[in-house]
C-alpha cells in the first residue's frame, strides 16, 4: 500500500523513477497506484546497498528522523536527487547512511508513515526548486497580476509566422520578429484582411 501511494505521487510530481530495496518480495502493481506509475516511469528493485546503481551525477538523499539530519525547510535540494526511506517501523541502515551524501528528517515530534513522508519531501522539492513565485507576506495568494508559474519572468513573445495559407512566406529583411502569435505583421504583403 505504500509503495503504491509513495510511486503515485513521485508520478504526479514529475519523477525520473522510483526504486525499492530489498523488498523481501517484487512489488507488481499496487491497488493504491491508479494511474499505474509503471507504464509512465521505470520502477527499480536492488536487492542490496552494494548494488544500487543511479543515475550518473543523481545523488542519494536518506530521510532519517535523527539528530544529525538536516531538517528538511534548510536542505537545498540537489537538481538530479534520488530520496530512499527507511521502511515503515525501522530506519535505514548504517550501510545505507553512509552511502547517502545527504540526511534529511522532517521536522516532526515523532515518525511520519514512510507514504506521507515521501509525499512531503516531493512536495517540498517541487516547492523549493523554483517553479512557483515566493509566498506573499500576508494571508492569502499572489497579488493581483502574479498569477501562474512565472509571472516574474517577460511573457514569452514568438517570431512572425513563416507559413500563410500552407506556403512559406517571403523573408522581408527587417521583418518584425517580435510580433506576437496570431498578429500579422502590418508590412506583410500576404495580409488580406
Amino acid at each position: 500500500m505504500n509503495f503504491g501511494n509513495l510511486a503515485r505521487t513521485a508520478y504526479g510530481f514529475g519523477a525520473s523513477f522510483v526504486f525499492t530495496l530489498s523488498p523481501g518480495r517484487r512489488i507488481e502493481t499496487p491497488d493504491s497506484d491508479t494511474p499505474n506509475s509503471h507504464q509512465h516511469m521505470p520502477w527499480y528493485n536492488f536487492d542490496s546497498v552494494e548494488n544500487i546503481h543511479l543515475p550518473d551525477g543523481c545523488r542519494l538523499v536518506g530521510v532519517e528522523l535523527t539528530d544529525e539530519a538536516i531538517e528538511l525547510p534548510s536542505f537545498r535540494h540537489p537538481t538530479m536527487a534520488a530520496y530512499i526511506l527507511g521502511p515503515e517501523n525501522g530506519s535505514l541502515s548504517p550501510e545505507l547512511v553512509d552511502k547517502c551524501e545527504f540526511i534529511i528528517k522532517i521536522p516532526t515530534l515523532f515518525c511520519l508513515n514512510v507514504a506521507t513522508a515521501g509525499a512531503i519531501v516531493m512536495y517540498d522539492r517541487v516547492q523549493s526548486m523554483g517553479r512557483f513565485n515566493e509566498r506573499p507576506v500576508r494571508a492569502g495568494g499572489p497579488p493581483e497580476g502574479l498569477e501562474g508559474p512565472h509571472p516574474h519572468l517577460p511573457k514569452h513573445v514568438h517570431g512572425q509566422p513563416k507559413y500563410s495559407g500552407a506556403k512559406r512566406m517571403k523573408a522581408t529583411k527587417g521583418r518584425n520578429r517580435l510580433s506576437v502569435v496570431g498578429q500579422r505583421y502590418e508590412g506583410d504583403d500576404n495580409n488580406n484582411s
